[in-house]
């Protein structure tokens, strides 16, 4: 359960960090001030929360790697590499989840603007 709100956190921060950034570099010389200002103090808010979010992701990894000593010392090699396996995976899923509802939400949008040209 951890594993799945650390790396969905992980992954919204970086977005939004990510979109933030992209407004940043696409404002003009003549824009607004005060929300140039807004969006860096937005951006450096966002960065240190993803900083946060990365040190809750290592202290996952350090339980991790605790459990699976524990873990080693009951289950045989065959079962301890699936468990592996499916904690690599459960993470690489969420991640592929992830990108793919932002691909149907990218999709919805296009499909409005479009429907709303025509």
């Amino acid at each position: 359960g951890d594993l799945d709100k650390v790396v969905n956190l992980l992954l919204s921060l970086s977005g939004r960090l990510a979109r933030v950034e992209n407004v940043l570099s696409s404002l003009g010389e003549n824009a607004n001030s005060d929300e140039r200002s807004s969006l860096n103090e937005k951006r450096k808010l966002l960065a240190g929360q993803h900083e946060d979010a990365r040190e809750l992701k290592e202290n996952l990894d350090r339980r991790e790697r605790v459990v699976l000593e524990i873990l080693g010392n009951y289950l045989s090699e065959e079962q301890l590499q699936d468990y592996q396996h499916f904690v690599k995976m459960k993470s690489a899923l969420l991640i592929e989840q992830r990108e793919l509802d932002d691909k149907i939400k990218l999709g919805q949008e296009q499909l409005k603007c479009l429907m709303e040209s025509l």
